[in-house]
């Protein structure tokens, strides 16, 4: 066992890209990350160009590896979004990687500053996508204010205790938001805007138990459409053809009168949204009691409620 951990490491010693093991942590692939060495310009130019002419993908690789310590001092920027620094240091990879592929030796600029604009447009993208379920930034203008605005709170905060000593304040005052929409170029409404969605918690949809063990009422309950639900549409579906095609086959089966006096009690509705005659003016029209009408009235609705039982 000896002899083998002394053969890798001198493999280790004699091929510094043979640094990176599998890895089971952020600290250990950070740590490792770091022992990589560091490219001189000729070998920079020599791995690009092997790339670049002959497609070489082990030149390609070295390329990468030597800058994975760019991305993760440039990831630690962006952990003040309550992302996880794991997934920004990996979206930051895939713009080095993009970076790594463009990259044209010919153009006299180094790596290191050739690929800060891809690794940070990566992880803007991420951050943009990620840190709210709602869009918070759509235009360039309104990306530039989400990533500057913090910063930007924070030196003027700095400028209020130089100035009188109040670290306390949290909101902009009308001078600053004006300062900020004129550097930014935006609006000031925007700023306004834009600090009101920063600043602003977020909030679980489903529900969360309580130490009592039941349910909190949460925004799903009153957010979901449930005129979409599959078995809602079916029984929204049944009620109308109950209420159309339904009532009327269920009409048909009663006699004249008793028809006449359930469309007038139920189903009639004049222009003033009353409704139609009452018990005493249809016993008046038929020449009988109000107790008689009553009675003819609940039989012809029995009978229509299984008359619609059937039709169901």
């Amino acid at each position: 066992m000896s002899s083998v951990i002394r053969t890798n490491a001198t493999l280790a010693v004699a091929n510094p890209w043979a640094l990176v093991p599998p890895l089971g942590n952020l600290e250990a692939y950070i740590s490792a990350a770091n022992r990589l060495p560091m490219l001189t310009l000729e070998e920079e130019q020599l791995f690009a160009r092997q790339f670049k002419n002959d497609n070489d993908l082990e030149a390609a690789g070295k390329l990468v590896l030597s800058h994975l310590r760019l991305v993760v001092s440039v990831s630690r920027q962006y952990l003040g979004y309550g992302l996880p620094h794991s997934d920004l240091i990996q979206e930051g990879n895939i713009g080095l990687m993009k970076a790594v592929k463009r990259f044209d030796p010919d153009q006299g600029v180094r790596l290191v500053s050739y690929a800060l604009h891809w690794i940070k447009a990566e992880i803007h993208e991420y951050i943009l996508k990620n840190w709210r379920m709602v869009k918070m930034a759509t235009t360039k203008s309104q990306r530039k204010l989400f990533f500057n605005l913090r910063s930007m709170k924070q030196r003027f905060k700095s400028e209020d205790a130089a100035a009188d000593g109040d670290t306390h304040r949290e909101t902009l005052s009308p001078t600053q938001v004006q300062t900020m929409a004129l550097e930014l170029n935006v609006k000031p409404e925007e700023v306004l805007e834009m600090e009101t969605r920063l600043s602003g918690g977020d909030v679980l949809l489903d529900p969360m138990a309580s130490d009592d063990g039941e349910d909190t009422f949460g925004p799903i309950a009153y957010l979901t459409d449930n005129s979409h639900e599959p078995l809602a549409m079916i029984e929204a579906h049944r009620r109308d053809v109950l209420a159309s095609d339904g009532i009327a086959s269920a009409l048909d089966c009663l006699d004249p009168r008793s028809r006449r006096i359930v469309e007038e009690r139920w189903l009639k509705v004049n222009d003033d949204n009353s409704g139609g005659m009452t018990l005493h003016d249809l016993a008046d029209e038929y020449g009988v009691s109000a107790e008689r009408i009553r009675q003819i009235e609940v039989a012809a609705m029995k009978k229509m409620r299984a008359a619609l039982a059937d039709f169901a």
